[in-house]
């Protein structure tokens, strides 16, 4: 094992490494950006908890006072849930959060690199970022995709952002050779929405298929794969219901003229009081689910020596 000499790695994930025992990495915006107090900090323990019950170890990851951690304790993560002006790092800003000794909460972009680096290769994230739609920010594509493109980690998550323009999403990962590869479903799930409507060319029934496809794809010099499981169907929101709210969040994004990084946390704060609550318990959840199938990922391959 080879430890970089800018990463920091916490002894439980160092020794997990050593053992060759399966890991999973969870990224800290959701932490410090995508929900409020107390909730956050109270879905992020929740989802290291899942992966330690499926025999995993977790590895949540951020930028802690200049230096790329790999493992933070419970009590960083309820400092970092609570502290106010948390950089939000995508891999871009890595250098700049190092040189300037901040506090960094990591994007999917961002943790697949650091997770990578550490010999991590499989992650689990609410949903990835992509293509946004035109009406809130033209041109605007998520380093998530491009990510994905070049960095070997398989990403478990509720697929693509509801609030993203799907169809461009999917098309420029095909475009960059990234699978995406759905969980007991053959179309795209759309985070809130259990079904995009949108075909995906690969579908598996078990963890130990998805390891096996994952441990294939990385053999033959491919890098990131999506693992898109769906959202439970007793809390999915309705594409009607969805789709209401979203529109209204949208203009109230224009009105403000937020743009950025900003317009993530913005629309997803919104879509929670247009929803009343509907969409923040829905996110919470699907968070969850996908930290549990990572483990059970993470174990197979471990267990087949193919990590």
């Amino acid at each position: 094992m080879i430890v970089l000499k800018w990463l920091d790695v916490s002894d439980e994930v160092r020794s997990a490494l050593a053992e060759a025992k399966p890991i999973v990495a969870l990224e800290s915006t959701l932490i410090a950006h995508g929900l409020p107090w107390p909730i956050n900090v109270e879905t992020a323990l929740k989802a290291e908890q899942v992966v330690r019950h499926e025999g995993a170890i977790p590895a949540t990851i951020a930028v802690w006072k200049g230096r790329p951690l790999i493992g933070l304790n419970h009590e960083q993560i309820a400092e970092l849930a609570a502290l106010p002006g948390v950089l939000k790092a995508s891999r871009r800003d890595l250098a700049t959060a190092i040189v300037q000794k901040k506090t960094a909460a990591t994007t999917v972009a961002a943790t697949m690199f650091l997770a990578h680096a550490a010999g991590i290769g499989v992650f689990a994230t609410g949903g990835i970022g992509g293509a946004h739609r035109d009406t809130v920010q033209p041109f605007d594509i998520s380093a998530d995709l491009g990510e994905l493109a070049r960095t070997p980690v398989l990403v478990v998550c509720a697929g693509a952002k509801s609030i993203l323009d799907l169809p461009r999403t999917l098309e420029i990962l095909e475009t960059l050779g990234v699978p995406v590869v759905g969980f007991r479903t053959s179309t795209l799930p759309a985070f809130y929405v259990r079904d995009s409507g949108l075909s995906l060319a690969v579908r598996v029934e078990t963890a130990e298929e998805a390891g096996q496809l994952f441990a294939t794809h990385r053999g033959i010099g491919g890098a990131g794969m999506v693992l898109a499981q769906p959202i439970v169907e007793e809390i999915v929101l309705s594409a009607v219901e969805f789709d209401a709210a979203l529109a209204r969040a949208e203009e109230e994004a224009v009105a403000r003229s937020v743009s950025g990084p900003a317009v993530t946390p913005f629309l997803l704060a919104h879509l929670a009081e247009l929803t009343e609550g509907k969409s923040l318990i829905a996110n919470c959840a699907l968070i969850v689910a996908n930290a549990r199938l990572a483990a059970k990922v993470a174990r197979s391959m471990a267990s087949q020596l193919i990590l």
